[in-house]
């Protein structure tokens, strides 16, 4: 059984996703933002960064419970995105380690890496550009400056994506859902990122899915 600690519109969209493509039990635990319930002592056990999602599996080496201290913890939403997909490989989410698949896994990691370090890190940036600039006179140029660097890695995807059904070619994987969410979070851009023609092809195809629709 997996626990995916969340707050509405966060990070922890992704791997609600990926829940639900794979069809893991699990159940979700609100982490409320609103009365700063990520900087509780309670929650910061879990993550001591404080930010959201965290996933605890209560199945992993043989744990019982939420209060098992045996329970696998995993935070940052790269490496739970890619801990679901590692541990259900029947769900074909990422390609499998070895050396026929080599240069695919090296391509995941490349783009799961990206999606992570690249252009959901620009995301903070947008929505809070207070904690980066001091001065509030030049936060309306940061914000912009933000949108116009943002769209540029939504374009470097987007030029990847061509004559691609997914990310990885034809094959779906956790790095297909990962970019929804990106995608999501920009949509209220002056340009968002829909309005480049293959993430827009490829958004279409992903927020139809069921797994996503249930998210």
């Amino acid at each position: 059984m997996y626990e995916l600690f969340y707050f509405p519109g966060n990070a922890n969209l992704a791997p609600h996703f990926l829940l639900e493509e794979i069809g893991a039990k699990f159940r979700l635990t609100l982490v409320d933002r609103d009365r700063d319930a990520q900087n509780s002592a309670e929650y910061l056990k879990l993550n001591p960064n404080g930010r959201i999602p965290t996933l605890v599996d209560h199945g992993a080496h043989g744990s019982h419970g939420a209060d098992d201290k045996s329970a696998l913890v995993v935070f940052e939403t790269a490496a739970i995105l890619a801990y679901l997909a590692d541990a259900h490989p029947e769900a074909k989410l990422a390609p499998a380690i070895g050396a026929v698949t080599s240069a695919e896994r090296a391509h995941y990691y490349q783009w799961m890496f990206h999606l992570s370090n690249t252009v959901q890190a620009q995301a903070h940036f947008f929505f809070y550009p207070e904690k980066h600039v001091a001065d509030a006179s030049a936060r309306d140029a940061l914000f912009a400056k933000t949108q116009d660097d943002w769209l540029a890695m939504f374009g470097v995807v987007d030029r990847h994506l061509e004559g691609r059904a997914y990310m990885l070619g034809d094959a779906i994987s956790a790095a297909d859902f990962y970019l929804a969410m990106l995608v999501r979070w920009g949509r209220k851009m002056a340009t968002p990122a829909r309005t480049l023609p293959n993430i827009a092809r490829h958004a279409e195809g992903i927020f139809a899915r069921p797994a996503v629709l249930r998210a």
